[in-house]
């Protein structure tokens, strides 16, 4: 059974920093495409980025060069480094393992002064 769990969401002001992360088990975490995905009130939940078991990674438009994701193998567990945050950004943020199609439970970004 695999379980994602999220954390590292909170309040923050436009123009800050957080660090979100995506702990996981049930799978061989080394090999698993993980992403980030978000959802605003009311809008569809959307692509953020996504890293490979090889590293590649792939970023929406709108967070490129201000997000980066990440993985630590030895720890399963996948980050998004969000800078530079916008009021736009605020969203329910959900790690995703896509061989087997699971979901965390998310966690909640506010970004507002």
């Amino acid at each position: 059974q695999v379980q994602l769990v999220e954390s590292g969401g909170g309040l923050v002001q436009p123009g800050g920093s957080l660090r979100l992360s995506c702990a996981g088990s049930g799978i061989i975490f080394r090999f698993a495409t993980m992403g980030w995905y978000r959802q605003a009130p009311g809008k569809q939940r959307e692509l953020v980025a996504t890293i490979t078991g090889a590293g590649s990674t792939n970023y929406a438009d709108s967070v490129k060069g201000r997000f980066t994701i990440s993985r630590d193998n030895a720890k399963n567990t996948v980050y998004l480094q969000m800078n530079s945050l916008k009021p736009e950004d605020t969203a329910v943020y959900y790690c995703n393992e896509r061989f087997t199609g699971s979901w965390g439970q998310g966690t909640q970004v506010t970004v507002s002064s």
